[in-house]
């Protein structure tokens, strides 16, 4: 079954353009992740908050993306990492035309 994780954490910026162009790199190996499906990038400058929303293949793939996520916000010094998993309910999003296909 596929598992969704929403992550977000503080985050000081960049915001935008900016954070695009600076995550550039980041971006690419996170594609590369075993069992990721999809990442939506997320950013909040009013709440100074960034994060994502992902799909992965399933729920110990998230897992283990999540694990190693952590220990690289908390190297850059970031604490309050907010993270919860989510059971994908298939064919209720496939009437709403959920996005979970593989790439």
């Amino acid at each position: 079954m596929s598992t969704l994780l929403y992550v977000d954490f503080p985050y000081p910026g960049p915001w935008g353009s900016e954070m695009s162009d600076a995550m550039q790199e980041l971006a690419q190996s996170i594609s590369l992740e075993p069992g990721l499906i999809w990442k939506i990038w997320t950013e909040n400058k009013e709440q100074s908050k960034a994060g994502g929303v992902y799909l992965f293949k399933d729920k110990s793939s998230a897992q283990a993306y999540l694990d190693m996520h952590s220990k690289r916000l908390n190297s850059f010094g970031i604490t309050g990492i907010d993270a919860r998993f989510f059971d994908v309910n298939q064919p209720l999003t496939d009437i709403n035309s959920g996005p979970l296909s593989a790439k």
